[in-house]
C-alpha cells in the first residue's frame, strides 16, 4: 500500500485560486456567506438572485475585499433563466467549475390551505432549479479540472419536520435524492455532487419567525446552545468544493450543532 505523505502546504487543498463558481440565492443570509468565503479562497463568483440591490451589495462587499465578482439577476425557478445565467458566468469569466444552488423559498403554510402557486413556486426554486443549472452547466463542467456541483440542502425534510412547511420538506428531501442519483451519473466524469444541509443558522429568515426570546428558545434546543452562523455552511461548503474532497460524492453534511442528536429533549436540561 502506498501511503501518502501530508501536503507541505496542506492548506492549498482547499484553495478554490483560479475557478469560477455560480451561486444561487447569494443575494443574503447563508448564500453570502458562502460567496463570500469562496471569494475569500480565491474563486470569481458569478452572483445569481432574484433581488438586485441584495446582489449588488454582496457583489461590492466581495470586491472591496480584494475579490472578483459578478451579479446576473435571474430566476432560476424558469429553465430558461437557468440557461441565461449559465451562459452569462460563460461570458463574463469564459468557463465554469462550480454551480451551486442554494437559491430558496420557505413560505408558511398548512397544507390544507396551500395554494397551487405556494407550491408550484416552492418546488421549482428550492428543486427544479438544481436540474435546471445542472443540465445548463454539464457542457462546461466536463471542460474543468475539479467540477462540482454543490446543493444547500435542510435538515427539514431528510430529517425532521415542522408544521406548515410540508411543502419545503419535500422540495428539500427531494434535493437529497438528486444530489445521490446526479452523483450516480456523473462520477465516471469525474463531476462530484453533493449538498451541505443546515440546522438552525442565524439569518433574517430565523429572525423572521420571532422575537429574541423566541430566537434564545430555539439556541437552547441545540447542543451547542446556540444557533450557526451562515459561514459555517460556507465553510463546509468550501471543503466540498475544493481538491479536499475529490474523492466525495453523493453525500451530505449535516451541520446543526448536534440538534438532531438527543433522544428526547430532556437530555439538554
Amino acid at each position: 500500500m502506498t501511503i501518502i505523505a501530508p501536503l507541505a502546504g496542506s492548506a492549498q487543498a482547499f484553495s478554490l485560486a483560479g475557478r469560477v463558481a455560480i451561486i444561487t440565492g447569494a443575494g443574503k443570509g447563508i448564500g453570502r456567506a458562502i460567496a463570500m468565503v469562496f471569494a475569500a479562497a480565491g474563486a470569481s463568483i458569478v452572483v445569481g438572485t432574484r433581488t438586485e440591490a441584495n446582489g449588488q451589495a454582496t457583489v461590492d462587499e466581495i470586491t472591496a475585499k480584494g475579490g472578483n465578482a459578478s451579479l446576473i439577476v435571474c430566476d432560476v425557478a424558469k429553465r430558461e433563466t437557468a440557461a441565461l445565467l449559465v451562459d452569462a458566468a460563460l461570458s463574463r469569466f469564459g468557463r465554469i467549475d462550480i454551480v451551486l444552488h442554494n437559491a430558496a423559498v420557505y413560505p408558511m403554510c398548512p397544507i390544507a390551505e396551500l395554494s397551487e402557486d405556494m407550491l408550484d413556486e416552492t418546488l421549482a426554486v428550492n428543486l427544479k432549479a438544481a436540474f435546471w443549472l445542472t443540465a445548463a452547466a454539464l457542457p462546461h463542467l466536463r471542460k474543468s479540472p475539479a467540477p462540482r456541483i454543490l446543493v444547500t440542502s435542510s435538515v427539514t425534510g431528510p430529517r425532521v419536520a415542522l408544521p406548515g412547511l410540508a411543502h419545503y420538506a419535500a422540495s428539500k428531501s427531494g434535493l437529497n435524492g438528486f444530489i445521490r442519483a446526479a452523483a450516480m451519473e456523473y462520477a465516471r466524469e469525474g463531476i462530484t455532487v453533493n449538498g451541505v444541509e443546515p440546522g438552525l443558522i442565524h439569518t433574517d429568515a430565523i429572525d423572521a419567525l420571532g422575537d429574541a426570546d423566541a430566537v434564545a428558545g430555539m439556541a437552547r434546543a441545540i447542543p451547542l446552545r446556540r444557533l450557526g452562523r451562515p459561514e459555517e455552511i460556507a465553510f463546509a461548503m468550501q471543503y466540498l468544493a475544493s481538491d479536499a474532497a475529490a474523492f466525495v460524492t453523493g453525500q451530505t453534511i449535516i451541520v446543526d450543532g448536534g440538534a438532531l442528536l438527543p433522544e428526547n429533549l430532556s437530555a439538554l436540561e
